[in-house]
């Protein structure tokens, strides 16, 4: 009886492999050679940066036309470059990498808190909570969520509260720009040296109370630069990247090294 067993289990084996793999041939579906070579060319993060599920489905759209060949910002212009030979179509022109940076140094050391947040280690939860514990309305809550987004741990939480970015593991992905809830992550130019690291739209006098290295908005980086870099946005001083040529003259001019 045991030895009948195992033939008609054989048996009922190899029928079913068999419609199996007629069915993996019947029903297969055809795979375009040009989007497997541009997945080979996307970097395999899987990251969404692009809008789509994954690399598979903007591999598919780039292909189809129904997405830009520039969609893939971990690739970058060389991801773009190749996309638009293997397309046949012009390609973009080359843009500066950008990369996430905190854009605020209101750290344990040099920001006054309110209270001490003893809750969920997530910075939307901490600000449901009278507003967060930091006492400046506009920095950085320090609870990692942008920690916690990013797919590649390009990001670390320093021992003084305040979010560490690696630009050079950043794969310009956004999702910690997405994922802060006080907008203090900037996407910006990884060859532009100097930031305003703060975003504060207080008056200058309620920047000091709470911050000791806060904008308080005088407007000496602006006069400073001599390339015309920088501009106020209310009452915090922007660099903007595209222009900035790295001189360090508005970081050496700021009465609050609020420039680094």
């Amino acid at each position: 009886m045991v030895g009948v067993a195992i033939i008609t289990l054989g048996a009922l084996g190899l029928i079913f492999g068999g419609v199996l793999a007629y069915a993996a041939q019947k029903f297969a579906v055809e795979i375009d050679p040009k989007v497997q070579m541009v997945q080979e060319y996307l970097p395999g993060a899987n990251c969404g940066a692009c809008g789509y599920a994954g690399c598979a489905q903007f591999a598919e759209e780039a292909v189809a036309g129904t997405a830009p060949i520039t969609g893939c910002t971990p690739g970058g212009s060389a991801v773009a470059g190749k996309i638009a030979e293997l397309l046949g179509i012009a390609a973009p022109a080359a843009e500066a990498r950008k990369v996430a940076q905190l854009v605020c140094l209101g750290d344990c050391a040099v920001a006054k808190e309110k209270f001490t947040y003893h809750g969920v280690k997530d910075c939307k939860a901490a600000l449901m909570f009278g507003g967060g514990p930091g006492a400046c309305s506009y920095g950085c809550v320090g609870q990692g969520t942008c920690v916690q987004s990013c797919p590649v741990d390009a990001i670390t939480m320093s021992d003084k509260g305040l979010p560490i970015i690696d630009k050079d593991a950043c794969i310009s992905c956004e999702k910690c720009v997405a994922a802060c809830p006080r907008q203090v992550i900037d996407m910006v130019n990884v060859n532009a040296n100097y930031y305003v690291r703060c975003k504060s739209q207080d008056k200058g006098k309620q920047v000091r109370e709470v911050c000791a290295l806060g904008c308080i908005g005088c407007g000496i980086c602006v006069k400073k630069c001599p390339v015309d870099a920088i501009k106020m946005d209310g009452n915090v001083a922007v660099i903007d990247g595209n222009i900035c040529n790295n001189c360090g003259i508005c970081a050496e001019a700021c009465p609050r090294k609020t420039i680094t």
